[in-house]
């Protein structure tokens, strides 16, 4: 397993960094990020990638699943220093509340991991605000390491490229030989479950109404840099108009989203 992945403090700083450098521009491609300005993180984990928009006034709420995530982004962004800052341990359907409440909503490396995608993109957009906007962040899941196997304590198995790929018999065999926590192979079943691809996220957003307005496939993803000191490249255009086959060649796929019907 990796460090960053057991060291939060330094994850929230990586993700701070990228989300600077490479979320709110591609984002500001297609609406500034001004002070006051609503955000909603769904998955936020340590909250890293709230941080850019905290320090440009925005208003932000980050929800995620797990409460020991949600403790630690407290400590990390510190709702006392910040006052704009709102953070809720719950599943994002239970949060009725906040429905119509926001500018933007961030939903970074998380669909992936989300079982019931029709209930998502079916309810999502019921978050915004009126002209609001979505940003979808996700590993497609033919690439090299789209089942998230980067977790895995064992360093071979860590990484080892596409053997998610493998039937499931076979995959959850090679991780319990590993030595791989029961956990730990659970949770890279469920994802192995969960994965998406480019076309599928298509077809959701066409089915539920979300327009498309703007998106970008990277064949290196922009958070290498930090993680890997790896320059980060967009997809040969040729190759990300293939369909299925660009899956396997994408390392991270950025979508800017709204509803078609507001």
């Amino acid at each position: 397993m990796q460090e960053r992945h057991v060291d939060g403090e330094r994850y929230f700083k990586e993700l701070a960094y990228s989300t600077e450098k490479y979320l709110l521009p591609f984002m500001e491609g297609v609406r500034k990020v001004v002070p006051g300005m609503k955000v909603l993180e769904i998955g936020c984990g340590v909250g890293g990638n709230l941080l850019p928009f905290v320090e440009r006034g925005c208003r932000v709420t980050g929800v995620d699943l797990g409460k020991e995530r949600i403790a630690q982004a407290a400590r990390l962004l510190d709702p006392a220093r910040y006052p704009g800052v709102e953070l809720i341990a719950a599943d994002i359907f239970t949060v009725a509340h906040l429905k119509g409440s926001f500018d933007l909503i961030l939903v970074h490396d998380v669909i992936e991991h989300i079982p019931d995608k029709v209930r998502f993109f079916e309810l999502i957009k019921e978050f915004l605000r009126p002209g609001g906007i979505i940003f979808l962040g996700f590993p497609a899941w033919h690439m090299p390491f789209g089942g998230h196997q980067q977790i895995c304590k064992s360093r071979f198995l860590s990484h080892l490229p596409f053997f998610h790929l493998l039937p499931r018999f076979l995959y959850k065999g090679i991780l319990k030989a590993g030595g791989e926590e029961r956990g730990t192979v659970e949770e890279l079943l469920s994802i192995k479950s969960c994965g998406i691809t480019i076309e599928s996220c298509e077809k959701f957003l066409k089915r539920y109404h979300y327009k498309i307005e703007r998106r970008k496939f990277y064949f290196i993803n922009p958070h290498y840099e930090i993680k890997f000191g790896l320059k980060p490249r967009k997809l040969t255009p040729w190759i990300g108009r293939i369909p299925y086959v660009r899956n396997f060649f994408c390392t991270s796929c950025f979508f800017i989203v709204s509803d078609d019907r507001s």
